[in-house]
């Protein structure tokens, strides 16, 4: 007879494969880790300096920019076309003609920045709620306009020189594309896979599961969830939902937008707060296929929300 004793799982303390249902992949957790001694070097970063107008700073208002195009003195958020843009709406067409294993197809698009402010040394958190709810308000304007010529539109921002950003001036990125990247492409064929067998929209359904735990929620709202996902990969990754099926930023009522200014405010403040730096991270909005490809039925596209992750 053996003496060995049965062992309870214990999600702290014994390595397991936690499910993406977003990518259909697992991911390996051994949280017991986190015990073991740490010997690396820990530094803090140095204090930063940003003056609130720079006259070399290519983002400021009233400065030329690397093409030779002056800012106009912009108060609030200044788009423009990106002047060294990933994305252009006149690449020709490699043709058809192609190897198997040698393939490429066109790639066109457009791509814009999007300042926040005028002033270089704010950011999201530390900006008035209205002047970041200018911020949403034309995040809808452009998934609207961008929306009509291209299925894709991607809106993130990539904040602090460690996640890769060149200019340290509050702003974004936007991209529309004639094709879906790889990433939303997957998202989307599993949400749809789920909601025919489920009957309702995957995120609608984790966000009501994980208010209901409330073991990984970060911040809440009436109109707004912010989560660690149970399925996290990145350090101190968030993931933003609405508590109701929005496809897209500019599906949002005025006063969900007020609440998502609001609930960004109060998550990115979290984030500062916690390492006392102005934290660098990377934000990226996930919304349905633009309405000219006819998503937006049950099941089809995708809920709005955005992942915000930290440097490894």
């Amino acid at each position: 007879m053996s003496g060995n004793k049965e062992v309870s799982f214990d999600p702290k303390e014994h390595q397991h494969l936690r499910y993406n249902p977003l990518r259909d992949t697992w991911v390996l957790v051994s949280a017991h880790r986190m015990k073991r001694p740490w010997a690396g070097q820990v530094e803090k970063p140095p204090e930063e300096h940003v003056p609130r107008h720079d006259p070399s700073n290519p983002l400021c208002p009233g400065n030329t920019r690397a093409n030779g195009e002056v800012n106009p003195d912009y108060d609030s958020t200044f788009l423009f076309e990106n002047d060294f843009p990933a994305l252009q709406p006149d690449a020709p067409d490699p043709g058809s003609d192609q190897h198997p294993l040698f393939q490429s197809k066109a790639a066109r698009g457009v791509c814009k920045v999007m300042c926040f402010h005028p002033w270089s040394d704010v950011t999201l958190p530390l900006m008035k709620k209205q002047e970041v709810v200018k911020v949403i308000d034309k995040w809808a304007e452009l998934v609207e306009e961008l929306g009509t010529t291209y299925p894709w539109v991607q809106i993130f921002e990539n904040k602090g020189a460690m996640m890769g950003c060149s200019n340290p001036h509050p702003h974004c990125q936007v991209w529309a594309s004639n094709f879906l990247p790889n990433e939303p492409a997957l998202s989307d064929r599993c949400q749809r896979a789920y909601y025919q067998k489920h009957g309702e929209p995957l995120l609608l359904q984790y966000a009501r599961q994980e208010a209901e735990k409330k073991e990984r929620v970060v911040v809440e709202s009436s109109d707004w969830l912010a989560v660690v996902p149970y399925w996290a990969t990145w350090p101190y990754q968030t993931l933003l939902l609405p508590r109701r099926h929005v496809l897209r930023i500019n599906d949002l009522t005025t006063e969900e937008r007020g609440g998502l200014a609001d609930i960004m405010k109060r998550l990115l403040t979290k984030y500062d707060n916690l390492f006392e730096i102005s934290f660098p991270y990377s934000m990226g909005w996930h919304v349905a296929e633009s309405q000219r490809c006819g998503a937006g039925v049950p099941g089809g596209g995708f809920p709005l929300c955005v992942s915000c992750c930290a440097p490894p």
